[in-house]
């Protein structure tokens, strides 16, 4: 029996030096693409630069859009201490509910880091609803901050406790803001977030949506930050995910951009390794939906380039490469949005699919006469 094994042993070193061997390929053409493949990219990049797009390098990872020249000088501004350029602009947006939240969550998320300017914007003005908009938002950001990004069996029992005492303490910011401003839908946008975190029950979700849609019933931070809360992966399943987006982009006027939710129900639960989930009847009417949207929406929405992102995306999916590399020029530059912001290189994610798009576009155009 000793020498049968034997001989089979030895008979059994060929097959798997060869399995070796196809593993090895593999894991080559995988992580070391061909000369071939490595020109193509090249090519594509250069045809992407000739057009005037830029390089991964070049794009910015911070935002979706370039900001507005005020609100990057009041950012500026309380990096330097100097609370008032931030107060100022905020105070005349006013009811504009969507740049608010916008304009909110960018302070909130540098005085997250940092609050010496927030403190003494608080000192000054004891009572003032921006100023407690703000620290209640920069409260559940700083909690966010403190579990960090990778999933639960990741996050440590330090950062889990961290995370749910700040949160605890962010709804008693959340409703002295609320009080301070009883029309404003923000500090209840903020405490969507909570809710995630904290795991609040549907029916205390459901009453929470309420608060929020007496305010502002199409508001686009709003529904994205809820969609969130309805996914599978935090505190609803695909079945409510898509229930809520589908349910907010009927009921919602063109140019609300509420069209996104849909698409980011999907992308949120499409595990499927190729196209054909994004070819459905269902998500060409979405895509030709949300393109009627952006064409009807302010130009200066804040939200706008985000779904153009979107836009870019699916659109390649669906073989319709020109009009996606024109949602592409309209944002090139500023990448942190969905698809992209899932990826560690968010940037050189958002490029290669972009130069497969600019090189599509290329190979599809008649030759010159």
């Amino acid at each position: 029996m000793t020498v049968l094994f034997w001989i089979l042993g030895i008979l059994a070193v060929p097959t798997l030096i060869f399995v070796l061997w196809l593993a090895w390929v593999f894991l080559k053409e995988l992580f070391h693409p061909s000369p071939d493949d490595d020109a193509e990219a090249a090519e594509a990049a250069r045809a992407a630069e000739k057009l005037g797009l830029l390089p991964a390098e070049r794009q910015n990872t911070d935002f979706a859009a370039p900001l507005p020249a005020e609100w990057t000088a009041a950012l500026t501004a309380v990096r330097g201490d100097d609370w008032r350029p931030a107060a100022d602009l905020l105070a005349a947006i006013g009811r504009d509910w969507e740049r608010r939240s916008a304009l909110a969550y960018l302070l909130a998320d540098r005085a997250a880091e940092e609050d010496g300017w927030l403190l003494a914007w608080e000192a000054e003005r004891r009572d003032d609803p921006d100023a407690a908009v703000v620290r209640a938002r920069s409260t559940v950001i700083l909690a966010w901050k403190l579990r960090g990004a990778k999933t639960a069996q990741y996050t440590t029992r330090e950062q889990a406790e961290g995370f749910h005492r700040t949160l605890v303490s962010a709804r008693e910011e959340i409703a002295r803001a609320a009080a301070l401003n009883p029309d404003d839908p923000t500090p209840h946008v903020a405490e969507i977030w909570v809710a995630l975190g904290l795991g609040y029950p549907n029916a205390e979700m459901d009453k929470l949506w309420a608060e929020i849609s007496a305010r502002a019933p199409h508001h686009y931070e709003a529904h994205f930050s809820a969609l969130q809360y309805w996914c599978a992966k935090w505190r609803g399943s695909e079945r409510l995910a898509f229930e809520f987006a589908e349910r907010a982009a009927a009921d919602a006027p063109l140019g609300s951009l509420l069209t996104a939710l849909p698409l980011i129900a999907h992308f949120e639960h499409d595990g499927s390794e190729d196209t054909a989930a994004d070819n459905t009847p269902e998500m060409l009417a979405r895509v030709e939906a949300a393109l009627q949207d952006a064409a009807a929406a302010d130009p200066s929405h804040p939200r706008l380039p985000e779904l153009r992102h979107l836009l870019a995306f699916y659109l390649h999916l669906q073989d319709r490469n020109e009009a996606a590399l024109e949602q592409f020029k309209l944002v090139d530059g500023h990448v942190n949005a969905l698809p992209w912001r899932y990826r560690g290189d968010m940037a050189g994610h958002y490029c290669r699919v972009r130069n497969t798009v600019v090189q599509a576009v290329r190979e599809a155009a008649p030759a010159p006469a």
